[in-house]
């Protein structure tokens, strides 16, 4: 606790004057007041399931508060988050590992797995952008089609496994479909696969469910690394912090990869991450705007013919196959920007869930 006070007075938030009652104070106006600014040129990002309410009104003002103390190493900060974000999750401190997004948590996993030659296996469809480099560097990449209902095919990846399989990854909720696992069979699936091989379960949207995070399986399991980000619900995606949850005879291994772990973070990304997970009130009114938006999107989509997935991110997966204009036309004239088809078979795209006014506005768009 004693360090924790050191850091917020270091970085003006724990002086006279400014304590953390006053921050209270700070985040009581409405969530929408701290919309970013957008001029009337400015495109309607719904592309990369990013929060369109902004850091946190704490986080912000930790952030500028951190300035002053840029041209200083973040060790002690460092520390402090690690030692937050394992009481979050109910594990040590050395079960944590920060990385500038969990990107960097995948990147690294990718290279810890690469080094012993072999496969890996995920999803088709999921989110496999760190893919790529994996396959550079030698590893082979092995998909197992989703369910009919867009969920993953546990069973069949399972089975997919062999001798040289390294790694299965698991998004639970999966990106771009949004559904998620039954966690009882989710939590069988990694007992058993994690006898053969890592098992790496990003947990990047699981803030947007009331879902029991499987961080407490890391204790004893040494194949199990689960990735979690600030990217989304906390609104931090342009600040870069995320971090891994593992054995910590696991988090040393991975450690080894990097020059100088814990310290990819920016002292004022650090600040913000911290102020975060005190903001109770910020996750409470963003992930009540987000069920809100949500369910009139789906709605509106509905009524429009359109097939949508139940979702349990803040994003929604939903077929074009019966949409009779040009979509992605419609919003290039709009100034909206949207995603790709991800499946072919059934035209599916995906659109995050923005403000009320600007899922509105996508409504009104693709009418």
């Amino acid at each position: 606790m004693s360090n924790r006070r050191n850091w917020l007075k270091q970085i003006g938030l724990g002086t006279i004057g400014l304590g953390f009652c006053q921050f209270e104070a700070f985040a009581n106006p409405p969530l929408e007041n701290y919309i970013p600014p957008s001029s009337d040129k400015s495109p309607i990002l719904l592309r990369s399931n990013e929060n369109p309410y902004g850091p946190s009104p704490l986080a912000r003002l930790a952030m500028q508060k951190s300035i002053n103390n840029s041209n200083r190493y973040g060790w002690n900060a460092s520390e402090e988050l690690i030692s937050l974000i394992a009481k979050k999750n109910n594990v040590s401190d050395n079960n944590i590992l920060l990385g500038a997004g969990s990107t960097e948590i995948l990147d690294l996993v990718l290279q810890y797995t690469a080094l012993k030659k072999g496969n890996f296996i995920l999803a088709e469809t999921t989110f496999d952008y760190w893919t790529f480099p994996s396959e550079k560097l030698g590893s082979k990449k092995i998909t197992v089609p989703l369910t009919a209902d867009k969920k993953h095919d546990l069973t069949a990846m399972l089975k997919t496994i062999d001798s040289d399989t390294k790694m299965i990854y698991i998004c639970n909720p999966n990106n771009p479909t949004g559904t998620i696992c039954d966690r009882e069979h989710l939590v069988s699936f990694v007992k058993e696969a994690s006898k053969k091989a890592i098992v790496f379960v990003d947990e990047a949207y699981i803030d947007f469910t009331n879902e029991q995070s499987l961080s407490n399986l890391v204790i004893e399991n040494k194949n199990l690394i689960i990735t979690k980000t600030f990217s989304k619900m906390y609104g931090l995606a342009g600040a870069r912090i995320g971090y891994a949850v593992a054995n910590s005879s696991t988090i040393e291994e991975l450690s080894i990869l990097k020059s100088s772990p814990n310290l990819s973070i920016s002292v004022v990304t650090t600040a913000a991450a911290i102020a975060s997970l005190n903001d109770e009130k910020f996750i409470r009114e963003v992930s009540s705007l987000n069920e809100e938006v949500k369910k009139y999107t789906i709605e509106q989509l509905t009524r429009l013919g359109l097939t949508c997935i139940p979702s349990y991110s803040n994003f929604i997966y939903f077929s074009l196959e019966n949409y009779k204009k040009d979509y992605f036309k419609q919003l290039e004239n709009n100034n909206i920007i949207g995603t790709k088809i991800y499946e072919e078979n059934g035209k599916w795209t995906r659109i995050t869930i923005g403000t009320m006014k600007e899922m509105q506005q996508f409504i009104e768009a693709i009418k």
